[in-house]
């Protein structure tokens, strides 16, 4: 569910860049937040930015409807109760305007009902609260791909590790190996972003899908499991720790 903890450290250097700037040899996608609450707000745009995207932040409706009509956004993220012009109404003005960015209502409406007339103001998604970041990150992701019709891929490959997406066969420099749900799971999550560093939060999030204890060790059991499958046995180690940090696979 969403917090405020954040136990991994924000990519600096992103704020303000346009959608599809380029930063380095790398395409930062913009993210545009209307959210008027302040710690939902920081949790969301530590998430996004530690996720490489640039994020714009307004805290009211007004603020958002300025940004939305005159920046280009990959995605909006909007809250359905704000300050100034609510959420439902800002959407519908938007799509008065003509503006086309893929949105996700946030809100703490939960009925048919609600979810209804949140998507036909002309809202692509909507995600009720308390939610999981790593939900919402699935359904930015997702949009952007309808968005700019960008296929799922069907295998990734990092460092002689290659994984198939649909016969769920792994392999390392062509030695098969076997693979639990769970460790298959946090290795998809691993290899979809190579070079990152993954917390435990952010971890814990995607593989279990609930808010991470710090008194567990579950994270540290799989990660171990996983490194003596896909590392062991090779002389070039690919799953790394950053200690207080969290994980990450690179070359």
């Amino acid at each position: 569910m969403y917090t405020t903890h954040n136990d991994a450290t924000m990519p600096s250097g992103q704020e303000g860049l346009p959608q599809g700037a380029h930063e380095g040899d790398k395409t930062v996608m913009r993210i545009l937040l209307v959210e008027d609450d302040e710690k939902i707000a920081s949790f969301i745009v530590s998430g996004l930015r530690q996720s490489g995207f640039a994020v714009d932040h307004a805290a009211d409706g007004l603020e958002g409807l300025h940004l939305a009509s005159t920046e280009p956004y990959a995605v909006a993220v909007i809250d359905v109760m704000l300050p100034g012009l609510d959420g439902l109404k800002l959407i519908e003005e938007l799509r008065r305007r003509k503006v086309n960015t893929p949105i996700i209502i946030l809100s703490a409406k939960r009925s048919v009902e609600d979810r209804v007339r949140g998507l036909e103001t002309g809202s692509d998604d909507y995600l009720s609260k308390p939610f999981s970041f790593s939900e919402l990150l699935a359904r930015v992701q997702a949009l952007i791909r309808r968005s700019t019709s960008t296929a799922e891929p069907t295998r990734l490959s990092v460092g002689g590790l290659s994984m198939n997406l649909l016969t769920r066969e792994v392999t390392r420099d062509d030695t098969p190996l076997q693979l639990q749900p769970r460790e298959f799971s946090l290795l998809e999550y691993f290899m979809r972003n190579p070079g990152k560093v993954l917390s435990k939060t952010m971890i814990m999030e995607h593989v279990w899908d609930y808010h991470f204890d710090p008194q567990t060790n579950l994270v540290d059991v799989l990660v171990c499991r996983l490194r003596n499958k896909i590392d062991r046995d090779f002389d070039r180690k690919l799953l790394h720790t950053l200690r207080g940090v969290g994980y990450v696979l690179k070359e």
